[in-house]
């Protein structure tokens, strides 16, 4: 018997998320899920009139096809995924992850070249750039564990954060965007040693508040791309490309990431992602998080990017709808929390503290503190 809170969870997927239309096609690509989901996912389209179409991905799987791949067999798997792309209207992509370090031994050049002949065409230019697009975890027993919860408690909890109002908080958020429309420059301190300065002048500021990604609450836009300045000390780890980061420290002049150290990680893998290509070291996007249920950071980025009190600065590939032209195959969101038991810390728009030890201090913003938050949804 299907679980009705995923019914629910795929409902909204389809007919607010990404706003399926009768006779649109979806694309649905689930990652190491129980065939219920898959499921769910059809019988929503079907509900709405839609084209349900699937692929059916396992990360095991993954890590063979990418291993040893050559810019051949990449080309052309690109190839024919793209064309299948470029016919969708929709695409909702639910990945579990029954081990989440699956892909730590593909070797640096195999993911690189996985990046640049299959991810940037796919996805980076014709899926972000040209479909209505979501992309969620499932809570499978690595993700609770990582989140050092039971399973059953786990669960309880995604089909918290991914089930709420967030047509409550879309309004909320708004205040948000209006300020950083009309802000030039920000200034970021702590934790750690995070001094941070930068312009968002002139780039476009997107709210998300349930429609690209689940679970969902931040605002984004991105720094001028020659603007940033400073330090900035990440304080919750990170997995990329299978590799697990902790504290990871950068230092800008003119934009470029001239330093790259971390508290606890492979140099040699973290050199590794920053030399990708020459986009690798700069910024395309920054965005402040703030969704009500998500605490504590679980080495997930769905859901780290998304903590109260928190921003990331996510050093390569810059989104269209706020685009400071930076161009890259990576896209790495790095998380800072500044809520007191993190380091603190503030964010200022023009010279103004618009948020303090990670709850928002401006009136127009208060909203989107998380009590106040919690008690509209």
């Amino acid at each position: 018997m299907m679980d009705e809170r995923l019914r629910l969870l795929a409902r909204n997927l389809v007919r607010r998320s990404v706003s399926l239309k009768r006779a649109e096609h979806l694309l649905i690509e689930t990652f190491d899920c129980p065939d219920e989901v898959t499921l769910a996912l059809i019988e929503a389209a079907r509900a709405v009139g839609g084209h349900p179409h699937v692929a059916l991905r396992r990360s095991k799987v993954m890590r063979a096809l990418q291993r040893g791949a050559g810019a051949d067999q990449l080309k052309q798997w690109a190839a024919s995924d793209l064309d299948r792309m470029k016919r969708m209207d929709c695409y909702i992509a639910i990945r579990g992850a029954n081990n989440a370090a699956e892909l730590s031994d593909v070797p640096a050049a195999d993911a690189k070249a996985m990046g640049q002949h299959y991810a940037t065409p796919v996805h980076f230019q014709q899926r972000v750039n040209h479909t209505r697009w979501c992309v969620l975890r499932w809570p499978s027993p690595s993700m609770a564990q990582l989140a050092n919860q039971s399973t059953e408690a786990f669960e309880r909890f995604y089909f918290d954060v991914c089930n709420l109002d967030y047509g409550h908080m879309r309004r909320q958020a708004m205040a948000l965007v209006r300020r950083m429309k009309r802000t030039r420059a920000v200034h970021i301190l702590g934790p750690g040693d995070t001094d941070l300065r930068f312009s968002i002048k002139g780039i476009g500021v997107v709210p998300c508040c349930g429609d690209r990604n689940i679970p969902d609450g931040e605002v984004y836009t991105a720094p001028v791309r020659d603007s940033v300045e400073g330090v900035v000390h990440y304080n919750t780890p990170t997995i990329y490309n299978g590799s697990s980061f902790t504290g990871v420290r950068l230092v800008f002049r003119r934009g470029k990431v001239v330093e790259a150290t971390a508290d606890q990680g492979d140099p040699a893998a973290l050199r590794a992602i920053f030399d990708s290509d020459a986009g690798a070291r700069y910024v395309g996007e920054f965005a402040i998080g703030f969704n009500p249920h998500i605490h504590e950071p679980m080495k997930d980025i769905l859901f780290d990017e998304k903590i109260a009190g928190s921003f990331h600065f996510t050093p390569g590939n810059a989104y269209e709808e706020a685009d400071n032209g930076n161009r890259s195959r990576v896209h790495w969101d790095l998380v800072a929390i500044q809520r007191p038991d993190h380091g603190g810390g503030t964010i200022s728009f023009d010279g103004t503290v618009i948020r303090r030890d990670g709850e928002f201090i401006a009136p127009d913003l208060k909203g989107l503190n998380p009590k106040n938050l919690l008690r509209a949804l």
